[in-house]
C-alpha cells in the first residue's frame, strides 16, 4: 500500500475545520513573539503572543508518548523519494501543541496511546514504539481502515482517526508537505496582451 497516498485519500478529506484553523498557529519553532523594540508581530494581539508562550512552555505529553507518537506519524506519512517524513516536518511537535491549545484532544490522545500499549504488550510482550517495525505495521493496519473495525478495536480505530487527522495538518501546513502536494500558489507571470484571435473575434484587432 502506498500509506501517502492514502492519507490523502482517507485523512485530508476528513480533516475538521477547527483542526486547520489550529493548524495554521505557531508551533513550537514558529512561536510569534514581542520583537526586539517591544512591537507585536503583524496581525497578533499580545494576549495571543503570552498564551502561545505559555503554551510553548508548557509539557504534556512524556519522553515515551512522544516517541510513540513519532513512530506513528511516520507509519502515516512516511519519507520517500519526493519529500521527507512527518517526523522530519515536526509533526509531534505540532501534535504536542494542538493537544495544549485544544484540550478536548487530551483524553483521546493519551488514551489512544495507552490503549495502543495495552494492545501491543498482550500481543507481542513489549510497548508499542519497542516492537518490530513488522509488527507495528500489523498493530496499525488492525485500526486503519474505520469500515472494517474488529469487535473490541472502536477505541483503537478512533484514536487512530483523530492522529491521522492531526498528522495530515501538521504535515501540509509545511513547507515539506505544501512541496508535496506540489502546490504552487501565486506566481508571477508575463501577459502580452489579449490573444490575436480573440480581438479578431471582437472586431478589436486594429485598434
Amino acid at each position: 500500500m502506498n500509506r501517502r497516498d492514502s492519507l490523502k485519500a482517507l485523512g485530508l478529506t476528513a480533516l475538521s475545520t477547527g483542526v486547520l484553523i489550529q493548524a495554521c498557529k505557531p508551533g513550537e519553532e514558529k512561536a510569534a513573539a514581542i520583537t526586539a523594540d517591544g512591537e507585536l508581530p503583524p496581525g497578533r494581539q499580545e494576549f495571543e503572543v503570552a498564551r502561545d508562550k505559555d503554551l510553548n512552555a508548557a509539557k504534556f505529553f512524556n519522553d515515551h508518548e512522544m516517541a510513540t507518537i513519532t513512530v506513528l506519524v511516520d507509519i502515516i506519512i512516511p519519507k520517500d523519494d519526493k519529500s521527507g517524513s512527518a517526523s522530519e516536518a515536526k509533526v509531534p511537535d505540532f501534535i504536542e501543541f494542538i493537544v495544549k491549545d485544544m484540550p478536548s484532544n487530551q483524553t483521546p490522545m493519551r488514551g489512544g496511546l495507552k490503549w495502543l500499549d495495552l494492545q501491543c504488550l498482550g500481543r507481542y510482550d513489549k510497548a508499542f514504539k519497542d516492537t518490530s517495525p513488522a509488527q507495528q505495521i500489523e498493530m496499525v493496519d488492525d485500526i486503519a481502515y474505520p469500515k472494517k473495525v474488529k469487535p473490541g478495536m472502536q477505541q483503537g480505530v478512533a484514536f487512530f482517526s483523530l492522529l491521522r487527522d492531526l498528522t495530515a495538518s501538521g504535515f501540509y501546513t509545511t513547507e515539506i508537505g505544501i512541496k508535496d502536494l506540489g502546490f504552487v500558489g501565486n506566481v508571477p507571470n508575463v501577459w502580452d496582451g489579449v490573444p490575436a484571435d480573440v480581438l479578431k473575434q471582437y472586431g478589436m484587432q486594429d485598434v
